[in-house]
């Protein structure tokens, strides 16, 4: 551990500064200034706001006067081949959901997730009864989350509305980060 650099629970600030480094450290940083200055990074923001109006997540509404909004902020990453060639450029829109409040802001976290015993049930059967098998990817499974309680997020940076900049958007199903 004399490698590797400790802070302590309440280091981490209402950003999220360590807890984003630490998740992206194998990862090329990429500030959204910069991301504003390359075309690729501009296209996948695109991509990812599409994906998101797609499949309906949100709505574009004035705030409540009794609610509060979570700050969303765009997190960039370089996809690689294995042979180190670029792949993909990955704009993912996130919701700050570290700062929600359990009681207030959420009552109940739930995560639909298949487990390794599914899985390995799953691949004997289809061996066993010669089955062929595929993979794929859901570009946006989390996308499919439907929410029971109301969420309001503003609006993506780089992408506000012109004359609905005080609106927020309230969202009808989750993006990540949320609790």
């Amino acid at each position: 551990m004399r490698d590797y650099e400790r802070f302590p629970d309440q280091a981490v600030t209402n950003e999220g500064d360590i807890v984003q480094s630490a998740m992206l450290a194998e990862a090329k940083l990429v500030s959204f200034e910069e991301a504003l200055e390359q075309n690729h990074w501009k296209k996948a923001m695109i991509e990812e706001i599409d994906s998101v109006e797609k499949n309906d997540t949100w709505r574009l509404v004035q705030l409540p006067i009794d609610k509060k909004y979570i700050d969303v902020k765009w997190v960039f990453k370089t996809k690689l081949k294995p042979n180190g060639q670029v792949s993909k450029y990955k704009a993912r829109l996130v919701a700050r959901g570290f700062l929600q409040k359990y009681g207030q802001d959420y009552y109940e976290v739930y995560a639909l997730v298949a487990g390794m015993e599914t899985i390995r049930l799953i691949v004997a059967i289809a061996v066993k009864n010669s089955w062929s098998m595929y993979q794929l990817e859901l570009k946006s499974a989390f996308l499919n989350g439907e929410l029971e309680e109301e969420v309001y997020v503003n609006q993506p940076p780089g992408f506000e509305i012109k004359g609905k900049e005080g609106y927020v958007y309230k969202l009808d199903k989750a993006l990540y980060g949320l609790k």
